[in-house]
């Protein structure tokens, strides 16, 4: 029998604790991942800006109308995103401002804008009228009934609508629009 000289056992138990360390860094990395996963923590460039509804609000039911009488169906055929403002009545110098602002968001969709449209859920000010996306409707208590915190008294809210008819994210007034933009520009790259 050939007898382990003092370096080859050295060398052997070298390369046994290197498996072991990269064994362990591994599955400590995978376990880490794990509680991280289950704690919900998530990084800053996933996170929404907006209030995501979970279950988000079914207003399939609830097709609105626009404001010259025609029908505005959901047709998620189309893939068609909105952005739904639903301000109160009254609302002016705040409500123009917001319609520009979103109306620049709309353009910096590019290629993708005709897949977003704005809905405006009643009147809006002489101001407003003219944008490219913007869709008019009826006023509909229906519709803004079943809007979760509708009636802010800190201004006007606004809420994504996805292709189907199901209101999944609210901003709060007040609300940083490149935020939305981010959170619209996640949801487009969805097939």
């Amino acid at each position: 029998m050939n007898a382990i000289t003092p370096e080859q056992l050295k060398a052997r138990n070298r390369g046994r604790w290197t498996l072991v360390a990269l064994f362990g860094l591994f599955f400590g990395v995978m376990a880490l991942a794990g509680v991280l996963r289950f704690a919900g923590w998530q990084p800053a460039a996933h996170r929404n800006t907006g209030e995501v509804f979970t279950p988000a609000v079914d207003a399939r039911a609830l097709p609105p109308t626009l404001a010259n009488g025609q029908p505005y169906p959901w047709n998620p055929d189309a893939h068609v995103w909105r952005i739904l403002v639903a301000p109160a009545p009254g609302c002016a110098a705040e409500c123009v401002t917001l319609s520009q602002g979103l109306d620049k968001v709309w353009q910096l969709f590019g290629h993708r804008a005709d897949n977003v449209e704005i809905l405006w859920l009643g009147t809006p000010p002489a101001e407003v009228q003219g944008f490219p996306a913007l869709r008019v409707l009826a006023p509909q208590p229906n519709l803004r009934a079943v809007l979760p915190a509708v009636d802010d008294a800190a201004g006007t809210p606004v809420y994504v609508i996805d292709p189907n008819g199901f209101v999944i994210m609210r901003y709060a007034p007040g609300f940083e629009l490149a935020g939305l933009r981010k959170d619209m520009a996640t949801l487009l790259k969805l097939k």
